[in-house]
């Protein structure tokens, strides 16, 4: 394939600094003749549409602050090389239908999730929520402290086994705690290559791990999925439940009431509404960590999906497969 015509970088002055830093968005330069990057209002659908159609690039570099495409595209466009993850929020299935290429970060971040994961478990385990609050807010010391436990030996259940999941048993590996998953759909043979046990339904990931991770994809299948029942199943005062993946594959209600019982400790970064409500019944409880939502890639790591951007640019050019292509199955089941 002939060097790409154009590229049209629209990224926010911030997102550019950290995912395309100077040595990344350099090389990108090199790769067509005609580079330009432009930041618009956030919102400004509009004036990026009209901008969109006025330089007809082939290729289009988007993230977070990137407007949704228009409907009607210009005549040039081949490829959205999206350096964030979800793409609903930028195109359409009908665009991928007719014939439009989008990939996005694929698996750059994974093991940055996987990371935050292991933070929170960590962190529940030692209920480092509760000894913060105490020091920090009623000045305590160490009155009646709750039970604290390790994380070496101790099973460990993960609910779905994509890349994150995958990069979290890796990170296990050095406490010997064995990894249980239930993720329907995933080969015997990756489970195997990991060394993670298939558990046959969600009531045995909750009866038999201490620790579960939700990390389950978002679909009609997976939605409310996790319930009372299943967080009852955990041990009290030793179970834990993270949840880094999509809030909503939990039950609201269920886990509002599970968590003021204090009966187990959670670590929460990801809701059914965000920003979190500053009303929630989960603001403020000594056994629930929360986090805005911060477990994807850190400043410093931010630059890996540009890594991965640059990779794909590269096999563009040179007429290779894709990496993280985003088909219409995919787009249908993801977030």
């Amino acid at each position: 394939m002939p060097r790409p015509k154009s590229i049209f970088a629209h990224l926010g002055a911030a997102q550019r600094e950290v995912f395309l830093p100077p040595d990344i968005e350099g090389e990108m330069k090199t790769l067509t003749d005609d580079y330009d990057w432009q930041e618009l209002p956030v919102g400004s659908a509009e004036a990026f549409a009209e901008e969109l159609m006025k330089r007809d690039p082939e290729i289009l570099v988007g993230g977070w602050a990137t407007p949704r495409l228009p409907d009607q595209l210009p005549p040039s466009l081949r490829y959205v090389l999206y350096v964030s993850g979800s793409v609903k929020n930028i195109v359409s299935r009908k665009h991928l239908e007719e014939g439009l290429v989008i990939t996005n970060w694929g698996n750059s971040i994974s093991r940055i999730v996987a990371e935050a994961a292991l933070m929170h478990i960590l962190n529940c385990l030692r209920t480092t929520n509760h000894w913060s609050l105490h020091m920090h807010v009623t000045k305590g010391w160490n009155e009646n402290p709750p039970l604290a436990w390790s994380l070496y030996d101790r099973p460990v259940g993960i609910y779905g086994f994509g890349f994150i999941a995958r990069f979290l048993s890796k990170l296990l590996h050095p406490f010997n705690a064995p990894v249980t998953t239930y993720a329907p759909g995933v080969p015997d043979d990756v489970l195997a290559e990991h060394g993670v046990k298939r558990a046959d339904n969600l009531e045995t990931l909750f009866e038999q791990n201490p620790v579960v991770v939700n990390l389950a994809p978002l679909t009609a299948e997976t939605t409310d999925t996790i319930k009372r029942e299943h967080l009852m199943a955990l041990p009290e005062g030793e179970g834990v439940l993270v949840s880094v993946g999509r809030g909503p594959v939990i039950n609201e209600a269920d886990l509002i009431e599970v968590a003021k019982s204090g009966r187990i400790q959670m670590a929460l970064d990801v809701f059914h509404e965000e920003p979190l409500p500053a009303d929630s019944p989960l603001r403020g409880l000594p056994n629930v960590m929360l986090t805005p939502h911060r477990a994807g890639p850190t400043q410093d790591r931010m630059r890996d999906a540009g890594e991965f951007a640059l990779n794909n640019l590269r096999r563009y050019v040179n007429d290779e497969a894709l990496l993280a292509v985003v088909t219409p199955e995919i787009y249908d089941a993801s977030t």
